[in-house]
């Protein structure tokens, strides 16, 4: 497969995750100050979307194996965007419902686009090499979205909260640019379709590989690790740091080094393995988060530092357990399962980390954009996350074996 045909493939990605970046790390924060919800209410309400967002994506990935892969993400696009645009823009008075409304439009569209999009891509890798690079190009586009989402609030408007409210009509344009260049120049790719079967048989059939199984849990005690400083990125930057203007940059910072380490990770997960390239990664988090523990009000260098390193590391994260993933898909004969299962673990793992976290730092005191409970705040953006992917090292490490296909 041609490098053009690869990119055009991954260029898709670009706009799906320019709207994961405000709906995973803004929301939280721009709620809180825009709508006026206690943190309490607002945990229960992003719990309780994203448990419902991450129990229909085993289904949708039964039904990515079912139906043209291509048909179903033209289809989940208009939702996608809709939600979207609706998300980032609430009236003033019912905070909450539209929250709840438009989050659930908006994770309908982009899961149901996300699991049959991953699954073309599985379809479109004749081996192990191909899946990687697709999967490269797919995160990598994905990670310049993260990168605009995050520069651009400061750049459309003075206040970051008028900002990020205009981010919602980038996202169209946006959209259809890319949609038609991949819809245009990539190919259907070599399905393998599973036969005509129930949800529930087609899932153990999943869970009864345990190379996958195994994976799964590397992936969730690496993806808690992630998810936690996701969702207290804003809080800690500008309450610990009192660096609330330096946000955006910082967050570009984290997703251009990711971005920008994609191919040496590909390259080194060519010459030693995707588990031992991906082990590297994690150990480089650590030390990341570990120097995060230390930090107080206005050391912009030391976290802008950190954010490079740990940007470093997401691009393994992103890039090497889900071209893992694809090649037991296409092994099973299931790749939309598979990725049904796969994204459910991810989201489940970003609604245990708002909905917990939330009110957790609510009930030791802290109170956004105030001085009290900051070490709880510090413990839960870093102390935790180190111990979560410390888990995940000495998992994939017990597994190697299994996982190196």
């Amino acid at each position: 497969m041609t490098t053009p045909r690869v990119l055009s493939y991954g260029l898709l990605a670009l706009p799906l995750a320019f709207a994961a970046l405000p709906i995973y790390v803004h929301i939280p924060r721009y709620y809180a100050e825009v709508a006026g919800l206690p943190l309490a209410l607002l945990g229960a309400i992003l719990l309780g979307a994203r448990l419902l967002d991450a129990g229909i994506d085993p289904w949708l990935g039964w039904l990515a194996d079912r139906v043209s892969r291509r048909t179903m993400v033209a289809w989940a696009l208009l939702p996608f965007a809709l939600g979207f645009v609706a998300l980032l823009n609430p009236p003033s008075g019912y905070g909450a419902l539209w929250l709840l409304v438009s989050l659930a439009l908006t994770y309908l569209g982009f899961s149901a686009a996300t699991v049959a999009y991953q699954a073309w891509g599985a379809d479109l890798g004749v081996d192990s090499a191909l899946r990687t690079r697709l999967t490269a190009a797919r995160e990598g586009f994905g990670l310049l979205g993260v990168v605009l989402a995050a520069a651009l609030p400061a750049l459309l408007a003075v206040d970051l909260a008028d900002g990020i409210a205009r981010l919602g009509w980038v996202l169209p344009p946006l959209l259809l640019i890319a949609a038609a260049t991949t819809f245009s120049r990539v190919g259907v790719g070599q399905p393998v379709l599973a036969a005509s079967q129930p949800l529930w048989p087609s899932l153990r059939r999943v869970f009864a590989d345990v190379a996958f199984r195994r994976l799964l849990l590397v992936f969730v005690a690496n993806g808690i690790a992630a998810a936690l400083p996701a969702t207290l990125f804003l809080f800690f930057v500008a309450d610990v740091l009192q660096l609330e203007k330096a946000s955006g940059a910082l967050l570009a910072v984290y997703f251009i080094a990711g971005a920008a380490s994609l191919p040496f990770w590909v390259k080194l997960a060519g010459r030693c393995g995707r588990v031992f390239a991906w082990l590297g990664a994690m150990g480089l988090s650590v030390v990341a988060f570990a120097g995060a523990c230390l930090l107080g009000a206005g050391d912009l260098w030391p976290f802008a530092a950190i954010c490079i390193a740990s940007g470093l590391a997401l691009g393994a994260d992103l890039a090497l357990p889900a071209a893992i993933a694809a090649d037991l898909g296409e092994r099973q004969g299931q790749a939309g399962a598979c990725f049904g299962v796969w994204n459910f673990v991810a989201k489940l793992n970003l609604a245990l980390a708002a909905g917990l976290a939330l009110p957790l730092l609510s009930a030791l005191g802290y109170r956004p954009g105030s001085s009290t409970g900051l070490f709880s705040l510090t413990l839960a953006y870093a102390f935790l996350p180190l111990a979560f992917k410390l888990l995940a090292g000495l998992l994939l490490w017990r597994w190697r074996s299994s996982l190196e296909i």
